[in-house]
């Protein structure tokens, strides 16, 4: 699968990615005419979702504009200091600016000197991402790409001088083309508004990727969670059980900002096993993991966020054949003393667990021996031992090495064929 870039945020977005012609899934059919949708929601609704993005899993997020250059507080710095005129965020201005400095004077210091498009995709490659959203627009309007009705409050007539979302997009791919669009800032007005189902009536038939885009459910009030493509629901929503929906679970590394900010502390941080954790749970539970991170105003990823990046790739270097294109299992949890989450593809089932057994023994309740059943661990070659549970399921004796040989430091998966 390629490396997909997305482009996001606020209502009406671009996006580039890997265009390709639809699976062809029933032949026969494949030449009749295809269906067209009309601007509304049951129609729209009803828009089978293209099978690229449940098999993608795993995304980067990108907030990056103008708020990175006061880089404090959170990316919603002038909402923050001229909308709700935060005290803190009126010192914080006092203090490092000029007096009668605006917003707008921030534009010009947005320069991405340190921008180059090539490292970013070679990062989030290595990251194990399968599509990227950038942030093309947030909410105080300044577009990362040179737009005609956003004249001297975009990146070519300010700041950096330069198409942003152009050049990340020919470092991934060479042309301008939606893969999926994040829509976001929706609450104010409803979709009628924004005039959603209109658009999503055209981006479905007419469009250049009517069969290949995909869309959120953030398109006017009450949308979230009830229309749309795929649903985001709300920021770093995380369902108890199994959805009916394929949705997506966007989060930060930064727990406190998804734009770069000077004050972060290392306790804002998110633990490397915590957002492996995290996207252990929403894949087993049919999601996609969206893991935010934000550059600084020069177009720096700076180390801490590369490292997080770099340990998901790590993990899915070993586990991805549990992770990529699986689907949730009948049981996705076994809520035990060593926390075993489940996925599937095909005939096998992956039983993904974050804590390693103090006897060394994993026991699992849910899946059913047979007299084919094998089992083997990802990352190491030879087959496991198991045993037959004296409940239910089975017991997986793990191999006994040192913890500098297993495959991975945090969250191994055993592989079982043969189960039912």
């Amino acid at each position: 699968m390629k490396l997909r870039v997305v482009c996001a945020k606020l209502l009406l977005l671009l996006v580039l990615g890997a265009v390709r012609a639809p699976r062809c899934t029933h032949p026969p059919r494949c030449t009749d005419p295809p269906r067209r949708y009309t601007a509304d929601w049951p129609s729209l609704d009803s828009r089978p979702l293209p099978a690229w993005f449940d098999e993608a899993k795993f995304g980067v997020f990108v907030h990056w504009g103008v708020f990175s250059v006061p880089a404090w507080g959170s990316e919603w710095f002038w909402w923050h200091w001229k909308g709700e005129k935060l005290p803190q965020y009126e010192s914080f201005m006092k203090e490092n600016y000029p007096p009668n400095f605006t917003y707008g004077d921030f534009g010009p210091r947005f320069t991405a000197r340190f921008f180059h498009p090539d490292s970013w995709a070679n990062l989030f490659e290595a990251a194990g991402a399968k599509y990227v959203v950038l942030t093309t627009k947030h909410h105080e309007g300044f577009t990362n790409w040179p737009s005609p009705v956003s004249w001297n409050w975009n990146s070519e007539d300010l700041g950096p001088h330069r198409d942003l979302v152009g050049e990340l997009g020919t470092a991934i791919r060479n042309r301008y083309k939606p893969d999926l669009i994040w829509s976001d800032g929706e609450w104010e007005c409803p979709d009628t508004y924004w005039n959603s189902t209109n658009f999503l009536a055209w981006l479905y038939n007419d469009s250049p990727v009517k069969d290949v885009v995909v869309v959120n459910d953030r398109w006017g009030q009450n949308c979230s969670c009830r229309h749309g493509g795929y649903y985001n629901c709300q920021d770093k929503f995380k369902p108890e059980t199994l959805p009916d929906h394929k949705w997506e679970m966007c989060t930060s590394v930064d727990k406190l900002s998804w734009g770069y900010r000077r004050n972060m502390a290392m306790a804002d941080i998110a633990s490397e096993s915590q957002i492996i954790s995290e996207l252990i749970q929403t894949v087993s539970l049919g999601g996609n993991y969206l893991l935010n991170v934000g550059p600084t105003k020069d177009g720096l990823i700076v180390p801490i966020f590369q490292e997080r990046l770099l340990a998901v790739g790590k993990w899915l270097s070993i586990n991805g054949e549990a992770i990529y294109a699986s689907k949730p299992w009948r049981v996705q949890l076994e809520k035990n003393t060593t926390s075993v989450w489940y996925t599937s593809k095909g005939s096998a089932v992956y039983a993904i667990f974050l804590h390693w057994p103090e006897d060394g023994i994993l026991s699992l309740k849910s899946p059913i021996t047979t007299s084919t059943t094998e089992v083997t661990m990802l990352g190491i070659e030879k087959y496991l031992k198991w045993s037959r549970n004296p409940g239910t399921g089975l017991l997986v004796y793990l191999p006994q090495l040192p913890p500098s040989a297993l495959p991975t430091e945090f969250a191994w998966t055993v592989k079982l064929t043969g189960v039912e």
